[in-house]
């Protein structure tokens, strides 16, 4: 089934009311008479289709569960369980009722997130086949197109994630790149397997040389040369074994989605491209196997980064962070006015925040302050993390400058952080977001599997200070 967006059919549509959790009052009294009859009770995400005369539908009812305790954006928070309509609607034309006080580009955005299925390896008959689409009516001053480039973002980053490392390693990220990049005229270049070395990008060659499919660092640049410098650097570790630091088989079940940092950055930029901000972008993806040969890197190895640093080695599992370092110090040295790296890096991040929310690092307060009150504006939630400079000092090594791993244990999530942060010196204001990449439990808004995470509230704040256009 197909959901599109339309600004021409809401007379004719059906309505879709809403009600919150035990309270059916507000619904047309035919529609309270049948909500009473089935026992719906309006939880949340729950819909109810309303019978009309003959066998039709008259309507549905969107269940929006206990409207007290939702806390701050919980409007927006309730907005997004539009997205259960997707799979619950029949075809044709339908239209939120006028009524409902729901954000109308969040609930438009929902229903189209809420439609996202990853089938492309199931061989039978697929539950849209033979179905006509969903066409939601969207009021005016909701911008159609830009609720589609969220969507279509969004859905790139969940398919990226989504395919396993035999269809979507090193060599197929670059082939998504280039894709991306030839639909909107970017330029994309690489640089792979022991040209890494030449061109002084060490620590992405040590981490995925063991692996059959070569090392690369993949550059995306989009948009006038003189316009704001914009760079988003995302990890690309197709696979983590842990490296000779082995990882148990239950640890290596997700490791599909350790790409999921370039899979998030590919998605904003498509957002970005699509929308048409007033950017320079370039994207910048260490894309890596990290797996186990005769050549694989190895615990207590000393590895000279781009920067000049040295790094000792103490736990290949900590890989991540090693080509984030090259990316960043290379993204670093044109010095762009914004500089963001995502990545799934750490466990310490899920569970300091579990996987829902996506925390971040930065020094800029301005950043933060609008990134913060644009989350809650979208629905799209992100929390601040501090980058203790104290705890750098467990980052210390007897033998190099730095080591990748710290040995008690505690704040992972800030220890990786400041090691990044020590490859950044020029850029003008610097996030570090340590992203989930996954939806362990399926929501209104998506099925479980991968997911987005942050990039529509980036998208938002970009937008505020480069706008569109």
């Amino acid at each position: 089934m197909t959901i599109t967006l339309a600004s021409d059919n809401a007379a004719t549509a059906l309505p879709v009311w809403t009600a919150n959790g035990g309270d059916l009052d507000g619904l047309p009294e035919t529609a309270k008479l049948w909500a009473g009859a089935t026992r719906f009770d309006a939880a949340a995400g729950q819909v109810l289709l309303v019978p009309g005369a003959e066998g039709t539908v008259a309507g549905a009812v969107l269940g929006l569960g206990k409207a007290t305790g939702t806390g701050e954006g919980g409007a927006q928070r309730r907005a997004l369980l539009a997205g259960a309509l997707a799979t619950r609607l029949p075809a044709g034309d339908w239209r939120l009722d006028d009524a409902t006080g729901l954000d109308s580009s969040l609930t438009a955005l929902a229903v189209l997130l809420g439609g996202y299925r990853f089938d492309r390896y199931r061989t039978g008959p697929k539950p849209e086949d033979g179905t006509s689409d969903i066409r939601l009516a969207v009021p005016d001053g909701v911008d159609a197109d830009e609720i589609r480039a969220l969507a279509d973002g969004v859905a790139l980053t969940r398919d990226l994630i989504n395919t396993p490392t035999n269809d979507m390693g090193p060599a197929e990220l670059e082939a998504a790149a280039r894709k991306l990049g030839d639909a909107f005229g970017a330029t994309v270049s690489t640089v792979e397997g022991d040209a890494l070395l030449a061109e002084n990008l060490p620590m992405i060659h040590a981490v995925g040389r063991a692996s059959a499919s070569a090392p690369r660092l993949i550059d995306m640049v989009w948009g006038p040369a003189d316009a704001p410098k914009v760079t988003l650097v995302g990890k690309g570790v197709c696979f983590d074994t842990g490296g000779l630091d082995i990882k148990p088989a239950s640890g290596m079940l997700l490791m599909k989605k350790d790409m999921g940092g370039a899979a998030n950055v590919l998605g904003l930029a498509r957002i970005i491209m699509a929308c048409g901000l007033k950017l320079r972008l370039r994207v910048l993806i260490p894309a890596v196997e990290n797996s186990i040969s005769a050549s694989a890197f190895r615990p207590g190895d000393i590895l000279t980064s781009r920067k000049g640093k040295t790094v000792e080695i103490g736990n290949t599992d900590a890989e991540g962070r090693l080509v984030l370092a090259d990316a960043l110090a290379l993204a670093d040295e044109e010095a762009p006015q914004i500089l963001i790296d995502m990545a799934t890096l750490t466990g310490a991040a899920r569970v300091a925040l579990g996987p829902d929310l996506a925390p971040f690092f930065t020094e800029d307060g301005r950043f933060a302050d609008a990134l913060s009150a644009a989350s809650l504006a979208v629905a799209d939630p992100v929390w601040r993390m501090p980058l203790w400079t104290p705890y750098a000092a467990n980052l210390a090594s007897r033998v190099a400058d730095t080591n990748n791993i710290t040995s008690d244990g505690f704040a992972g999530a800030v220890t990786a952080a400041l090691f990044l942060q020590g490859f950044v010196e020029k850029a003008e204001s610097w996030s570090h977001f340590d992203v989930y990449g996954w939806r362990p439990k399926a929501s209104p808004i998506g099925p479980v599997g991968g997911e987005a995470h942050a990039i529509r509230s980036l998208y938002h704040v970009l937008k505020a200070r480069f706008p569109r256009g």
